[in-house]
């Protein structure tokens, strides 16, 4: 008897000893589980935070580059504008000068019946206008009525580069001579593609309502000034869009680059934001904001 109840003692402190073993590797078990979830949520985490920044990277690459298309886009447009001003219809072949266009700039001029058909040639091999080099033709065509409050301006575009990249389409203007505010105002349709040198695509389609609101009839091309207001859509070749909304008009002075000041909002379907283009300094600098808050210097080349 004396013998059972010391074995029945020696084998339960071993059950205990057996069962607290049990429950300690189980604990250990599951804290090892813990991290090593822990440790796999945080690693993703990383790495979505890593795809995070480096699609924002892409955007803001995106949006660095269709502000290169406004670039182009509205130094066209003054180029168009400036010329239909000047009418440089007097023969077939005028030496007469819209201001701000150098010497290697050839325009050409053909006569019709209540119609005129223009060619600013800037040559193969290219030609520095306003800070900007400009290869091959414009051609644009527009019948001017004096008396006629409107004149719809359109024009195309012939082996056609800005800055080396390739622009190609075409654009209508039509002209109000004055809107409500008695500023004369142009309405754009826009179809451009641009082409960079390394390979990246980007097309546009939209409206632009361009108002002249400094230097009308000054006969001075440096002291023009514009703002735009408008809504269009950009599209590049690996599928991204962006819809575009001004939301503050942007004030064009055709001796700066790039816009002064203005802001627009962009859109995309995982990714969106403002565009700021500052407070009116001449610059190469401006911002953007996404959507979360986050602010990123943007320089423009």
């Amino acid at each position: 008897m004396l013998a059972r109840m010391k074995r029945a003692n020696y084998i339960k402190p071993l059950k205990s000893k057996k069962l607290y073993i049990m429950k300690h590797l189980k604990s250990i078990l599951k804290s090892s589980i813990a991290i090593m979830v822990l440790s796999l949520v945080f690693t993703s985490c990383s790495k979505d935070e890593a795809v995070e920044m480096e699609e924002q990277q892409l955007d803001t690459t995106e949006v660095t580059q269709l502000a290169e298309i406004d670039e182009a886009s509205e130094s066209l447009t003054d180029i168009v504008i400036d010329v239909y001003e000047s009418d440089p219809s007097d023969s077939s072949r005028t030496a007469t000068r819209p201001g701000g266009l150098p010497d290697c700039v050839t325009i050409t001029v053909v006569l019709e019946q209540g119609y005129r058909e223009v060619t600013i040639d800037f040559g193969i091999e290219g030609c520095v206008v306003r800070g900007n080099t400009l290869k091959g033709k414009i051609i644009m065509y527009y019948t001017r009525d004096p008396e006629a409050q409107e004149v719809m301006i359109s024009y195309s575009l012939e082996d056609f580069y800005f800055n080396n990249k390739n622009i190609l389409g075409s654009k209508t203007l039509l002209k109000e001579k004055s809107n409500d505010n008695g500023n004369p105002q142009f309405t754009h349709t826009l179809d451009l593609t641009v082409i960079w040198p390394n390979g990246v695509e980007a097309s546009r389609e939209g409206m632009k309502i361009k108002e002249w609101v400094e230097g009308y009839s000054s006969g001075i091309w440096s002291d023009n000034v514009f703002e735009i207001t408008g809504n269009w859509t950009s599209t590049f070749r690996n599928g991204n869009t962006h819809t575009y909304e001004v939301i503050i008009p942007l004030r064009r002075e055709v001796i700066c680059t790039y816009f002064v000041s203005g802001s627009i909002d962009v859109q995309r379907t995982n990714f969106g934001g403002v565009f700021d283009f500052g407070d009116g300094d001449c610059d190469n600098q401006a911002t953007f904001t996404f959507n979360d808050g986050t602010v990123r210097e943007i320089t423009l080349n």
